[in-house]
């Protein structure tokens, strides 16, 4: 593959910890946008950023962006791409796509307008006047924003937050990539004490761990892109074998999970031994009354069950006062809560060091940090 632009998708407010994560791998042309985050490189590059994200939901290539008004603007920018360079002769291309805010307003016409386009140019470098779509799969998505139109090809397949540790859960599970954005902004340590008093499934402790020990999210599932026409295998056995090796043994690190439901902490241990960190894990029923901050330092991250939820609003409401009091201000501890919940900090009894504004799904909530 030569050198493309590729295009992240995140959660919005999560844009500048996909850059930052870019960057660290050593990825060029790294540019934040709203809900997304843009990079270039070459078949590593794109290697790279579909094994070791934790945050993006899926790697793009961008075949393009123009502005479209009128269903012929949408067709010639689209035949202008350069899809021969990408799509061989029998690749199978389904389009699908989104529009807001655009006068191009009808998703099911733009899909069919970007089809016929493709089409076209392709029957044009082929010379052929009909494809049968039997070979690998390049799934095309476009985003029309304010008549702005970006025309893309899906590198990743199944999204990046499906790591494959994960075939069952509680109900209402956070999902990995936000986890993976929880503990990566309370600043996890390799050697730190990490808590989730509402583990469930154990999706927040074994994205601590995995980021503790650096393991790459990843390395346990495969990718769309590697079936494309000319993927360079080795370069993918590389990237997988470089991954590899910055894994830590993980052995100053601990995680911690409690939860009311007995089935909810024996699944949080089944999940940690497919992911490959139950050896820094242990779970325990309890209930978060009971929750006892004895260590020297700890780091405590949770997403507590709140109304539109699991709970009805005042018991919600009530497991906001218990975390005030029982999270205590100590040195060496710090706590991140995820909720809704508007009145969380009068309810909690003080104001958190930091807040952000996170998406849960589409529930919109805040992020509390408490860390002085």
């Amino acid at each position: 593959m030569a050198k493309w632009r590729f295009c992240a998708p995140c959660l919005l407010g999560l844009e500048g910890l996909v850059a930052q994560e870019l960057r660290d791998m050593g990825i060029e042309g790294v540019e934040a946008q709203n809900g997304r985050v843009l990079f270039e490189g070459d078949e590593r590059a794109l290697a790279r950023a579909n094994l070791r994200l934790r945050c993006a939901e899926r790697v793009l290539v961008l075949l393009g962006e123009f502005e479209a008004r009128s269903f012929e603007e949408l067709f010639q920018g689209v035949c202008a791409l350069p899809w021969e360079a990408l799509l061989p002769v029998d690749a199978e291309f389904p389009v699908s796509g989104a529009s807001l805010n655009s006068q191009l307003h009808s998703v099911p016409d733009c899909q069919a307008i970007i089809k016929k386009a493709i089409v076209e140019r392709m029957a044009g470098h082929y010379h052929v006047s009909w494809f049968e779509e039997t070979g690998p799969l390049y799934r095309v998505r476009f985003r029309i924003l304010k008549d702005k139109v970006s025309v893309m090809v899906d590198a990743s397949g199944a999204g990046l937050h499906k790591r494959g540790y994960r075939p069952a859960s509680t109900q209402a599970p956070i999902k990995e990539t936000l986890a993976a954005a929880l503990v990566m902004l309370a600043r996890v340590r390799t050697d730190g004490h990490f808590i989730d008093p509402f583990c469930g499934s154990g999706t927040l402790l074994i994205e601590a761990a995995m980021l503790a020990r650096k393991m790459a999210p990843g390395l346990g599932r495969r990718f769309m892109c590697e079936s494309w026409a000319g993927s360079n295998k080795a370069a993918w056995k590389e990237e997988r074998l470089a991954a590899r090796e910055l894994v830590l043994p993980g052995d100053a690190f601990s995680a911690e999970g409690f939860d009311i439901d007995p089935e909810a902490v024996e699944l949080a241990m089944e999940n940690a031994r497919r992911a490959g960190v139950a050896g820094q894990m242990r779970t325990a029923v309890r209930d978060i009354a009971d929750f006892d901050g004895g260590s020297q330092y700890g780091c405590v991250v949770c997403n507590p069950p709140y109304g539109e939820r699991l709970l009805d609003a005042e018991a919600a409401r009530g497991l906001c006062r218990v975390m005030g009091r029982v999270f205590e201000r100590k040195r060496g501890w710090s706590y991140g809560i995820i909720t809704p919940e508007e009145e969380f900090e009068e309810l909690f009894g003080r104001r958190a060091d930091k807040r952000r504004k996170l998406y849960n799904g589409m529930i919109k909530c805040q992020f509390y940090q408490y860390f002085k």
